[in-house]
């Protein structure tokens, strides 16, 4: 079984945030994980001028992606922010524009933490492509994609790998679940393999720039049906761009 390499925490913590008109999405939220993977893994708060910066970096962005990156150079954390457009396309991509997945055993992945260190993955994604990875655990279990979390719909209900400390606690998948919540659709977090995600017919993926991506195949497999993940990605586009 291959290894899975630790990132090298020299090289910081990272966020990506959405933008829309001008505004980083889910700002407070990114914040907060930022925040609590600095106290918990350098004992460090956020710089004070962090979250103005951030908002100024945005400035003449439409549509876009916002990428914080926080470092240590000395006894205190430096950090940068850089705004970019993105396609249109990327955002909520239709189902053409869907994700065919690859199963990649990761038996030390421990992705709770957004760590600038990511070669390994992006190692992979280029070998993969037009593949995206996604990360199964030593016990068999799902675990994320590249760069997303991971929803199933398994036996009518919504189902999403539970936060063990081996995954990212995504802002996407938090307001997936509430959205799922005031939608009437049941949602659960539970342990899933990849014969669940064959089992269930639909999966998607959730990430803070393109939202909801659905999965059209897993290891060559089809995943046709979306009726759910459709809906979702309907209600949770809607809110990105009214609440920015």
């Amino acid at each position: 079984m291959s290894t899975t390499p630790l990132p090298d925490a020299r090289r910081g913590l990272y966020e990506t945030l959405l933008v829309v008109d001008e505004r980083p999405v889910a700002l407070e939220r990114h914040l907060e994980r930022l925040g609590a993977s600095l106290r918990g893994q350098f004992g460090a708060e956020l710089p004070g001028d962090l979250a103005g910066g951030v908002v100024a970096a945005c400035a003449g962005i439409g549509l876009g992606r916002l990428r914080i990156d926080v470092a240590f150079e000395g006894a205190e954390p430096s950090w940068t922010a850089v705004a970019t457009r993105i396609d249109r396309d990327e955002f909520f991509p239709p189902w053409e524009r869907g994700a065919n997945l690859r199963s990649v055993p990761a038996p030390d992945w421990a992705g709770a933490h957004k760590w600038a260190d990511r070669r390994w993955l992006e190692q992979l994604e280029r070998d993969l492509d037009p593949a995206v990875p996604l990360l199964i655990g030593a016990d068999g279990r799902v675990l994320e994609a590249a760069r997303a979390n991971v929803f199933a719909v398994l036996d009518g209900v919504l189902a999403t790998p539970p936060l063990d400390g081996r995954i990212l606690p995504g802002t996407a998948r938090a307001e997936t679940l509430e959205l799922a919540a005031s939608l009437g659709i049941e949602a659960a977090a539970m342990p899933l393999t990849a014969a669940d995600l064959l089992r269930s017919g639909e999966v998607f993926l959730t990430s803070s720039v393109r939202g909801i991506r659905p999965a059209r195949s897993l290891d060559g497999t089809p995943l046709p049906t979306h009726t759910t993940t459709d809906r979702l990605s309907t209600a949770l586009r809607e809110r990105r761009l009214e609440r920015g």
